[in-house]
Order: C-alpha cells, then sequence, then structure tokens
C-alpha cells in the first residue's frame, strides 16, 4: 500500500470526531499479527494527512491486556507512518501533578505481563536500543503545542516516567506506593508494548497523558466519585483534541529527523539471507529498506 499518512493518531475514539477533521474516510488493514483495534480513519486535519486508531475500538470494548499492538503498530507502518502521537488517560503519582494536568513523559517502566513486546522471532533477532523509549523531538513538539493553548485549569509537565501496568485492576495502595518510591509521575495501562513496537517498526513515538485523577496512594482518593472522573475525561478529550491539532500543524511544518526512524539500522542480527521468507512478508513494511 502506498503511504497515505505520515503522522498517526492513537487513542480514544473522540478524538478523529473533530470539526477540522475533512476529507475523511475508513480503511480497514489486515496485518499477519491479526486485526487491528478498529478501522483506521483517513483524513486531513487543518489540511494535513492523518491517520487516527482508536485503541480500544470504538465502544472501548477491548481491555488493555486483549490490544492488538503488533496489529495496531504494523498497520500504522502499512500507511506510511513516521510519527505517532498516542493519547491516554493516566492517574499521577506525584501531588505536583494534579487531575486535568498534561504529562509529556520521556521514560517508561514495564510491568505488564503478558504481552508480546516485538515483531522478531521466528528465525530473526533484532535488539533496538530502548533507552529512551519516546522520540524527544516529537515530545518536544507535543508539550510545545499543549503549553502555547494556555488550557484552563491544566499545568503541562515536559518529563517523567510512565508505569505502564497490567491492569484491569488498579493498582494497590502497597504498589501505587511501590511506584511513588521509585519517582515514576504517572501510571496508565497501555503505553507498552505500544512505544517498542513502534521503535521496531522505526516510527518516532510520543505520549500525551492526561491526568484524570491521583493514583490510590493519595489521602483524598477515595472521595473521588465515578462522575468526577468522567467529568475530568470528557474535558481531557477536549484538550487532546485542541493538542492533537497544533501538534500535528507544528509536526508537518517541522519533520523532525528522529533516530527512531533508523533503529533498525544496526539492531538486526540474524544475516539477510537466513530471514525466512515468510517472516520477510509478514516483516515487509518493517524490513522493506534493509533487504
Amino acid at each position: 500500500m502506498t503511504a497515505r499518512a505520515t503522522i498517526g493518531i492513537i487513542g480514544g475514539s473522540g478524538l478523529y470526531q473533530m470539526e477540522a477533521l475533512t476529507d475523511f474516510e475508513e480503511v480497514r488493514l489486515e496485518t499477519p499479527f491479526g486485526n487491528p483495534s478498529d478501522a483506521f480513519i483517513l483524513g486531513k486535519l487543518d489540511g494535513v494527512s492523518v491517520a487516527f486508531l482508536a485503541r480500544h475500538g470504538r465502544g472501548h470494548h477491548l481491555l488493555p491486556s486483549e490490544l492488538p499492538f503488533r496489529a495496531n503498530i504494523h498497520g500504522f507502518k502499512q500507511l506510511g507512518v513516521k510519527y505517532l502521537l498516542s493519547a491516554s488517560a493516566v492517574g499521577s503519582l506525584k501531588e505536583s501533578v494534579k487531575p486535568l494536568d498534561i504529562v509529556v513523559p520521556d521514560q517508561f517502566i514495564d510491568r505488564t505481563r503478558s504481552r508480546v513486546s516485538t515483531f522478531f522471532g521466528g528465525g530473526i533477532v533484532a535488539h533496538i536500543g530502548f533507552a529512551d523509549p519516546v522520540c524527544g523531538k516529537v515530545a518536544e513538539i507535543l508539550a510545545h503545542a499543549a503549553q502555547s493553548l494556555n488550557l484552563r485549569d491544566v499545568d503541562v509537565h515536559r518529563g517523567g516516567t510512565y508505569v505502564c501496568m497490567e491492569g484491569p485492576a488498579f493498582s494497590t495502595k502497597a504498589e501505587s506506593d511501590l511506584y511513588r518510591s521509585w519517582g515514576a509521575t504517572a501510571i496508565g495501562m497501555t503505553n507498552l508494548p505500544e512505544a517498542k513496537l513502534a521503535r521496531e517498526a522505526e516510527i518516532a513515538y510520543a505520549t500525551l497523558a492526561l491526568v484524570t485523577d491521583y493514583d490510590c496512594w493519595h489521602p483524598d482518593h477515595d472521595s473521588v466519585t465515578v462522575e468526577m472522573i468522567i467529568g475530568n475525561l470528557q474535558r481531557n478529550a477536549t484538550n487532546a483534541q485542541k493538542v492533537i491539532r497544533a501538534a500535528v500543524s507544528r509536526l508537518a511544518a517541522e519533520q523532525p529527523v528522529s533516530e527512531a526512524h533508523s533503529a533498525l539500522q544496526f539492531a538486526i542480527l540474524t544475516p539477510l539471507e537466513r530471514i525466512p521468507e515468510t517472516v520477510k512478508e509478514n516483516l515487509q513494511p518493517l524490513l522493506a529498506k534493509y533487504l
């Protein structure tokens, strides 16, 4: 498939219900790793071609552990995506990061257990560098876009550590206290292995983490109502749309060259002639420039 969009967005289904999105269409893709979470929505956002994907499917019917991570990232790669913006709801692990705030993390801690986190294996070995798990250039564009909007009641935190837990249950207080002792900033359930797979696919990835509430460590946690959380989710969704729109315009104008774009250059250890043909075919969008 020829490239259709260089910028991808993954998050809640409301992200592509923007008034500024025009000329949109649904595209359903097949991948060697099953079906993505939903159809991709391709359209133009202020004239820029973008590809949206509802991470949990429209209607939010997929648990975090059920997400087809490899199919989702493979689909974005098929579409020619070079930059992927992830919008994610998180709980705060710091008093200074309050509900409705935005965090643009630069580190992850992986606490997932049952998720396949690589495209490789089955006849091909590759080891990507992942010391810096998000693209600093794309993260900076996201942070600047959020700060430029002066959103009401929102502080923007550039940098920080996102703990990705398995879910679907939330943390125990002991776990929440442990993550705080590690200096972590926020906790969520979806960004890993998403970020790892994006790096393997040579897609520059960054996260817009939207705080819904404090995690259970906070003394006021038990007083948080469902109505309060839903209200924060709705306001966060509106803010995410505004930030994504501003960031897309900046990304399109700057088109930064990211280290992620050459992540496989020295990562593949298997001689190319020894890679099984079926594996080459399955990973063709990732490997094409190296074969």
